[in-house]
């Protein structure tokens, strides 16, 4: 990391921490158990990789951007927006473990047993947790854009807007998708990947750098095509780490994803082959044992899914760098893109 943005990383994480201790000390005074609400809250918006920021930084900067205060600050918006999103995508998986130990509402339900309620009642406290965290860091995003003087704030909240209303459609297929509600085809799932992620994760944040730079409408277009093409590199490469990865560099089992039915590109490739009927109906099953869930992988592999998964992420990584290249984007920004392409598709964790 180049001295420039790990200063401004940390520009991020102490605007964080200082909105969060405000937070808190204001929670306090409501009583204990909204004080510790918001110390977990704060627990969960620790670490990580800071893709959004970085993103929104490097969009800023690459573009000749000087607010660099009021990027920090957006910055800090798409962090808490990326946090409530995780709390409400824990809640709907059930999964009680992020990042190698108990999430928000794993800690609470954790909490409820140890104070002697039952299972039922327990669940019921860490999902109200989790999903109470999640709405209060959606509202502190936009309460965190609020600051940012000039007409940049209303832009900023309007992409917001864009952004809870795309990752809310994807939330809505991926369960779809797992449930059968909706039909499972490549083309959906693919659209769910879209929607779910690369629009928030990608897309917006590259946007607001270059409307925080005032780079104008072209760059703007440009950036959010090729934050598209990012978003569904990192997250195929996210979907095969979910199934054939290391659970000790995710910080998360690796077979929650086969455990939750998880309808991905990797599983739609698996469909119909011989392979997979053999184990499909192990596939979703919340009691999976070790030797099931490695049955699951044999046959992804067997039925060629994992390797055209992984020829597909291959391709679209070349096509985003191409992309990249084509632009009209500065040179040193364009490098960057590519490189961050290429990480996105051989990353590990």
């Amino acid at each position: 990391m180049i001295t420039g943005e790990r200063h401004a990383l940390a520009a991020v994480d102490a605007a964080i921490d200082a909105f969060l201790a405000g937070r808190i000390a204001r929670a306090s005074a409501v009583g204990p158990a909204y004080r510790i609400l918001w110390e977990r809250i704060g627990a969960s918006c620790a670490g990580g990789k800071r893709i959004r920021p970085r993103l929104l930084l490097l969009a800023h900067d690459g573009l000749g951007g000087d607010a660099h205060d009021d990027a920090v600050t957006a910055s800090v918006a798409f962090e808490l927006l990326h946090t409530a999103f995780l709390l409400h995508d824990d809640v709907l998986d059930a999964d009680l473990v992020r990042r190698g130990r108990p999430n928000l509402q794993g800690s609470f339900l954790g909490d409820a047993l140890d104070e002697g309620l039952g299972a039922e009642e327990s669940t019921s406290w860490g999902e109200a947790a989790g999903v109470l965290a999640g709405d209060l860091l959606i509202s502190a995003a936009h309460a965190v854009v609020a600051g940012i003087p000039g007409d940049a704030a209303p832009a900023l909240h309007e992409l917001i807007d864009e952004c809870l209303f795309s990752t809310a459609a994807g939330e809505l297929a991926d369960v779809g998708l797992a449930l059968g509600a909706i039909p499972v085809t490549a083309s959906e799932i693919t659209r769910m990947m879209n929607d779910k992620t690369a629009v928030y994760s990608f897309a917006a944040p590259l946007r607001a750098g270059a409307l925080l730079a005032g780079a104008g409408p072209e760059a703007e277009a440009e950036l959010a095509e090729i934050g598209r093409m990012l978003g569904f590199v990192y997250q195929l490469r996210d979907d095969l780490l979910g199934v054939f990865g290391s659970a000790a560099a995710l910080g998360k089992p690796v077979d929650s994803d086969l455990r939750e039915g998880k309808r991905t590109l990797l599983v739609a490739y698996a469909d119909g082959t011989d392979a997979w009927e053999g184990v499909r109906h192990l596939f979703g099953r919340r009691s999976l044992e070790a030797e099931d869930a490695e049955r699951l992988r044999g046959a992804l592999a067997d039925s060629g899914a994992r390797s055209r998964a992984e020829l597909q992420l291959t391709r679209q990584c070349e096509k985003a760098c191409e992309r990249i290249a084509g632009s009209g984007l500065p040179e040193k920004l364009k490098a960057e893109l590519i490189l961050l392409a290429r990480r996105c598709a051989e990353r590990e964790s």
